[in-house]
C-alpha cells in the first residue's frame, strides 16, 4: 500500500520529548511529500474526530516543550469494540494510511488493536516517564523526569541537613521502580522502596534508629508511588523511631518542564524513523534505541513485562551510604 496520509497521536500520560517526536514525524513526513493529520487528545480524539492536517509550521518551537501540542487523553471508550470500530471509520474517512502512536504501554495496546484487528499499519514510538518498554534502553521522557526528580532531591537534602530530619520522597512508578532507583542512586539517599523488590520496614527503622546514635542526623527515603505512599511511609517512621518525619510528594511535577538533550535527541530519531518504517510497510512494530542503535521489535513484545535489574543498583545505593 502506497503511504500518502499518516496520522501521528500521544496517548496516555504526557512525557517531556513528545513534542519533540511529534515535530520530527511532521517535517520527516514532509520531507517525503506525505500530508500528516494531528489526532488531538489520542484514542479519544480519533473517535471524536478531532483531527487537524498539520503544516511545517505547525511544529514551529515545540522542541524544547514540555507536554504534547496534541493533548492526550484516556479512552475507556476505545477499549470497546465500538469504540475501535467507531475510530476505524474515523480513520478510513479521512484517507489515513498509517498511524504513529507515541506513549506508553496504553497506547502500544490500542496500536495493536488497530494493526492486528483492523489492518491499520501502526508504528509505536515510546513516550513514557517510567521507560517500562521493552526493545529500549529508554523511553522518551525518562530522563527528563529522573533529573526533574534528582533536582527536587539535592533541594531536599540541603534541608533535611539543615534541619536534621528524615524526609520521605515519593515518587512516580505505579509499576515499576526505574525513576525510583535512578534518583535514589544519583541523590546519594538512604534508601529506596520499589515494586518490584521486597522491603524489610523493620531494618529500615532499626538502621535509622542504629544512624541516629552515631549522629547521622538525616535520612532521605525514595519511594515509588506502586510501593508504598510517603505519608504511610514516613507515618510507620515516626511512630517506631520516634523522630521527627516528613514527607514530600513529587507527583506530576515528574513529567513537565523541558526535555533534556538526550530525550530531544532520541524522540527525533525516533520520530523520523516511524516515518520512514511506515513508508516501507511495516506495521505492528515498536522502535526503541539499544546501544545508540535503533531498534525494531513486535508491539507485542514491547508491552511485555519489561525485566529490571535492579539488584546490584539497589545494592550500590546500600554500599555507597
Amino acid at each position: 500500500m502506497t503511504i500518502k496520509r499518516i496520522g501521528v497521536l500521544t496517548s496516555g500520560g504526557d512525557a517531556p520529548g513528545m513534542n519533540a517526536a511529534i515535530r520530527s514525524v511532521v517535517r520527516c513526513a514532509i520531507h517525503y511529500k506525505l500530508e500528516v493529520m494531528g489526532i488531538f487528545r489520542g484514542y479519544a480524539g480519533l473517535i471524536n474526530e478531532e483531527l487537524k492536517l498539520l503544516d511545517h509550521r505547525s511544529v514551529s518551537n515545540i522542541i524544547n516543550r514540555g507536554g504534547t501540542i496534541l493533548k492526550t487523553a484516556r479512552s475507556e471508550e476505545f477499549m470497546t469494540e465500538q469504540g475501535q470500530r467507531n475510530a476505524v471509520e474515523i480513520i478510513r474517512k479521512n484517507e489515513i494510511d498509517g498511524l504513529i502512536v507515541i506513549g506508553g504501554d496504553g497506547t502500544y495496546r490500542g496500536g495493536i488493536a488497530l494493526s492486528k484487528k483492523w489492518g491499520i499499519p501502526c508504528i509505536g514510538v515510546p513516550g513514557t516517564i517510567d521507560n517500562d518498554l521493552n526493545g529500549t534502553d529508554a523511553t522518551i521522557g525518562s530522563d527528563t523526569a529522573v533529573n526533574t526528580a534528582l533536582d527536587a532531591i539535592d533541594k531536599i537534602r540541603d534541608t533535611a541537613t539543615s534541619m536534621e530530619r528524615i524526609f520521605v520522597v515519593e515518587v512516580m512508578g505505579r509499576d515499576s521502580g526505574f525513576i525510583a532507583l535512578q534518583v535514589a542512586l544519583a541523590g546519594g539517599v538512604e534508601d529506596a522502596l520499589i515494586p518490584e523488590r521486597n522491603f524489610d520496614f523493620n531494618n529500615l527503622c532499626q538502621d535509622i534508629v542504629e544512624g541516629n546514635l552515631r549522629g547521622k542526623v538525616s535520612w532521605i527515603i525514595v519511594t515509588a508511588e506502586g510501593k508504598a505512599r510517603g505519608e504511610d511511609i514516613a507515618k510507620k517512621i515516626s511512630e517506631m523511631t520516634t523522630l521527627e518525619t516528613r514527607v514530600v510528594v513529587l507527583g506530576h511535577i515528574q513529567r513537565g518542564g523541558s526535555p533534556t538533550a538526550q530525550d530531544r535527541i532520541l524522540a527525533s530519531r525516533l520520530g523520523a524513523e516511524a516515518v520512514e518504517l511506515l513508508i516501507k510497510g511495516y506495521s505492528a512494530k515498536a522502535l526503541g534505541v539499544i546501544s545508540d542503535e535503533v531498534n525494531i521489535v513486535d508491539l507485542e513484545y514491547a508491552v511485555a513485562k519489561k525485566e529490571f535489574k535492579q539488584d546490584r543498583l539497589y545494592q550500590l545505593i546500600k554500599l555507597l551510604l
